[in-house]
């Protein structure tokens, strides 16, 4: 059975551990160097302090993360955020992204928190199939806005109001 509960500190290694393979094996991540145990920690930490950061367990073994934070940093965006979800890839298609976003958007509005946005690296059907499901509706895409893995990659960008 899946449990999903608020991140600390302590995840940082297994989260850092899931993270790893979008941002070195796929464009799935923007980020060309992958982050480490301590810079997820912190991202950890901040999420805490102003959105939120939840771990999904199963047999007591994190097997995913999702979290928010901010969409941009000027003042009239406050009320906005950004969302994303990371489940480990021998734990695909178990529920356990649908899971998480079940729990993290709600905890987002309670935070008075208006709109999320999830920004989709091209091509992600998975990725895309969830995010309709839960409800975010397509807003756009940035065409050829990253270089990673030797080709432009483009971004859809979806967006549900909590």
């Amino acid at each position: 059975m899946i449990a999903i509960r608020s991140a600390t500190v302590a995840d940082a290694p297994r989260c850092a551990e899931i993270y790893a393979p979008f941002v070195t094996d796929s464009w799935v991540s923007f980020e060309l160097e992958f982050p480490g145990t301590e810079e997820m920690a912190d991202r950890i930490a901040k999420a805490l302090q102003s959105h939120a950061w939840l771990v999904a367990e199963l047999d007591g073994v994190v097997m995913g993360y999702a979290c928010g934070s901010e969409h941009r940093t000027r003042g009239a965006y406050r009320t906005s955020c950004d969302v994303a979800v990371y489940v480990d890839a021998r734990q695909k298609r178990q529920g356990i992204g649908r899971s998480l976003y079940e729990a993290l958007l709600p905890s987002l509005k309670d935070r008075d928190l208006h709109a999320a946005f999830a920004g989709i690296a091209l091509p992600n059907d998975a990725s895309i199939a969830l995010h309709r499901a839960m409800g975010f509706d397509p807003v756009g895409i940035y065409r050829q806005v990253g270089w990673k893995m030797g080709d432009w990659r483009d971004v859809a960008w979806f967006q549900r109001l909590l």
